[in-house]
């Protein structure tokens, strides 16, 4: 009598989790479907390239064609996007999750979570809250489908803002440190991949202190992502800036 208690139990059981299954099948299904169909639904961006000329030219600046500089491209990864080279799946899902996850504990747009979110975010607009977030998502998987990353990259250290009116990397460059992108070294990259979170903040030439500050965490992530030893971001911290005041 028991046996007979026990076996239509793990039937009802076992059906309530087949049921379970198929109703998560359904669920996932709609998200993609439904996904899929949103990113379908928003504009192109094969015209990426010419937004970015356009965003330089705006500010008077001069368009550098990618690849992007070595040491100011990987200090930009390294605090922003170190999993930017990773499989194109992870990253978008790592990169969605936390975007949303931002919006969730902050009620308030977060800026893009990857670089492909940030530079669509930069060039197709945006706004706050939810909707801003799915959108840069979005157009930042189109980017990272229609670009190589190495084009991606060069793009987003073009069309940033380094703050003191310097948009983009060899305006900025040129402007704080009177150089090339390209010859930039350690110290000074750090330095400008730290500005674009928040230019007025880590303004060198304002808030030396909390700029340094920025600059060792920049080294920091070097240090992590294996681009830099712990004594070359030692020495790179310790340099002295040649910093260029801008003449008023």
């Amino acid at each position: 009598m028991a046996a007979g208690v026990v076996a239509p139990a793990r039937s009802t059981a076992r059906r309530r989790i087949i049921r379970g299954a198929w109703a998560l099948i359904a669920v996932v299904a709609i998200v993609v479907v439904g996904s899929t169909a949103y990113v379908i639904s928003l504009p192109g961006v094969g015209d990426a390239l010419s937004r970015v000329k356009q965003i330089v030219a705006l500010h008077h600046g001069v368009y550098e064609r990618p690849p992007p500089p070595p040491r100011l491209g990987d200090a930009v990864v390294s605090v922003e996007d170190e999993h930017f080279y990773d499989n194109f799946v992870v990253n978008v899902a790592a990169g969605a999750g936390r975007a949303a996850l931002g919006v969730l504990q902050t009620d308030r747009d977060p800026g893009g979570s990857t670089i492909d979110q940030q530079l669509a975010k930069q060039l197709y607009g945006g706004g706050g809250g939810i909707a801003a977030t799915l959108k840069s998502i979005a157009l930042g998987v189109k980017l990272s489908l229609s670009y190589p990353k190495e084009e991606i990259l060069g793009m987003y250290l073009n069309a940033v803002y380094y703050g003191h009116g310097y948009w983009g990397d060899v305006a900025a460059a040129r402007g704080y440190f009177h150089t090339t992108p390209d010859r930039l070294d350690w110290a000074e990259a750090a330095m400008l991949a730290g500005l674009p979170q928040a230019p007025s903040t880590y303004d060198p030439l304002e808030h030396l202190a909390v700029a340094k500050q920025r600059q060792l965490h920049v080294l920091d992530r070097l240090v992590v992502n294996h681009y830099l030893t712990q004594a070359q971001a030692n020495a790179a911290y310790r340099e002295r800036l040649p910093l260029i005041t801008p003449q008023g």
